[in-house]
């Protein structure tokens, strides 16, 4: 029984920082499950539907159905992030991905389409890319936790950019079925890592965020800066009842609605301005790229200024880039603005969730981001449906750029009001009972 306890507790040592190898291998999760993301999708959806006569709706509304069950899922994930950690969570969601994807490679009809790739987003996008890695980084890390969060953004469009390619190439060479049964090997390759490297929080293997020295070596001038510098940590219930809150709630699920509005529609729109597959997959998958690049030097920015100040600033940016949409006059204009969009845009969901974290702390992240979810992956999983709606409707991107730019000042006026809120009154009794 002890050698199989220590057998379970044995972890690499590392010459640095314990958080730092956390946020790696919580990349190569996230990795693991983007061959259900919808950057993924949407750039080898013409595959599909040429080889299996489907209209480009049919695979959006599987996008959709996929997306809403995972924002059902959530706020039950954030919970269980709290109380078990990834290690309890990311090798399961990623051994329930690989198996997915591996019966994607072989489904037959729509249905069955359905049903894999509905498990396939539903279970490890929440788990693999979304309120789990989140949640490590900011456990881990403290005066750093914005950069930890930004780099831990990075992975899921990174890998998705980077994932277009490697299903194109595929598909092309083979099919579209092959490039989902590797990838379905690969997600099942992670597992192992997953299990032996994640931990919960760094007390749990006797480290600080940071990897700051334990409290009993400090002396008392850098224990009560220390102090000084402890953050409180709100209830997921406390910060439900604050402006604050729901004003971040509405604003991350406008910019959500409407990234997912926009990038489903990316390469479709590309092709009809002239552009190749080939040319319209790397437009996308190089707007991701730039996008996920980005999310390190906000998060390095937003440890100096505020999250709130980023937003602000990179929403008015995004807004730009979605105006010119509607006045590019050719294919080359366009694979230009693609790149900017992408670039401006894809910090954006990042840094809402670096708002919570300072502004509710740490202790129940997982659970308060996880109430962000449903409204998120709600947005999320309307997206794709609603941009083809809007094409099919309309039979012009006009309207959809339209609406994009209208989604995108909503999301801007609500972050304009969207301050630090009062610390409820529990805070005083703890602050009185700590002197």
């Amino acid at each position: 029984m002890t050698s199989l306890r220590s057998i379970a507790d044995w972890r690499p040592k590392t010459p640095f920082y314990y958080g730092w190898l956390i946020l790696a291998v919580s990349a190569m999760g996230t990795y693991a499950a983007t061959g259900s993301a919808q950057l993924v999708l949407g750039g080898v959806q013409n595959f599909i539907f040429e080889d299996m006569s489907w209209d480009r709706s049919t695979i959006a509304y599987a996008v959709t159905a996929g997306t809403w069950t995972s924002g059902f899922l959530t706020p039950f994930i954030g919970r269980l992030a709290d109380k078990y950690g990834p290690r309890g969570l990311m090798p399961i969601a990623a051994l329930i991905a690989g198996l997915a994807f591996l019966a994607l490679g072989g489904i037959q009809s729509v249905w069955q389409f359905y049903l894999a790739y509905i498990i396939a987003r539903a279970i490890p996008n929440p788990i693999l890319v979304g309120v789990v890695p989140r949640t490590a980084a900011v456990n881990f890390f403290r005066r750093k936790r914005n950069l930890a969060m930004g780099i831990s953004a990075m992975a899921r469009p990174f890998g998705g950019s980077i994932n277009i390619q490697i299903f194109s190439l595929i598909a092309n060479a083979y099919s579209w079925r092959t490039a989902y049964r590797i990838h379905g090997m690969v997600a099942l390759v992670i597992v192992l890592p997953l299990l032996v490297v994640m931990r919960r929080r760094p007390s749990d293997i006797g480290l600080e965020p940071d990897g700051d020295q334990p409290e009993a070596i400090l002396d008392q001038s850098t224990l009560q800066r220390r102090d000084s510098a402890r953050e409180f940590s709100w209830t997921a219930t406390e910060a439900a009842v604050t402006w604050s809150f729901w004003l971040i709630v509405v604003a991350e699920s406008l910019v959500t609605l409407t990234s997912g509005t926009i990038n489903f529609q990316i390469v479709p729109y590309l092709r009809d301005s002239g552009a190749s597959v080939a040319m319209a997959a790397i437009g996308l998958s190089l707007s991701s790229l730039l996008g996920s690049l980005g999310n390190p030097f906000w998060g390095y920015l937003s440890d100096r200024f505020s999250p709130r100040k980023m937003l602000l600033g990179l929403l008015s940016l995004t807004c730009v880039a979605v105006a010119l949409f509607l006045v590019i006059p050719n294919s080359n204009a366009a694979f230009a603005v693609v790149v900017f969009y992408g670039t401006v845009a894809g910090g954006l969901n990042i840094l809402g969730n670096m708002m919570i974290a300072q502004y509710f702390g740490r202790t129940s992240f997982g659970s308060i981001s996880g109430l962000v979810g449903p409204f998120q992956t709600g947005a999320l999983g309307f997206g794709p449906t609603l941009g083809a709606l809007i094409f099919a409707y309309t039979g012009s991107y006009t309207w959809l750029f339209l609406f994009g730019l209208v989604g995108y000042l909503g999301a801007l006026g609500c972050m304009i009001f969207a301050r630090a809120p009062r610390l409820p009154q529990r805070a005083a009794v703890e602050r009185f009972r700590d002197d």
